[in-house]
């Protein structure tokens, strides 16, 4: 499971830390904002990225060994 979470953060977090840094763009505009506002929310989007990686790489991990251990044939519960 740490194989893949390593693999979804490569995605989860530039996707996370872009986002974070167009919080202080929208809130004072491109000619107005702090420098130290940009990096500091791009870093804590990227931080963010960690625990939510490690999830998604949790729950597809247990949706592989459910269906992994279902027969074929049998319904998705």
């Amino acid at each position: 499971m740490g194989k893949l979470a390593v693999i979804l953060y490569i995605i989860i977090g530039p996707t996370l830390a872009g986002l974070g840094a167009l919080v202080p763009l929208t809130m004072f505009g491109v000619n107005d904002f702090n420098a130290l506002y940009l990096v500091a929310s791009a870093a804590a989007g990227a931080i963010l990225a960690m625990p939510v990686a490690w999830y998604v790489a949790n729950h597809l991990t247990r949706l592989m060994a459910n269906s992994a251990a279902r027969q074929p044939g049998e319904p998705v519960v």
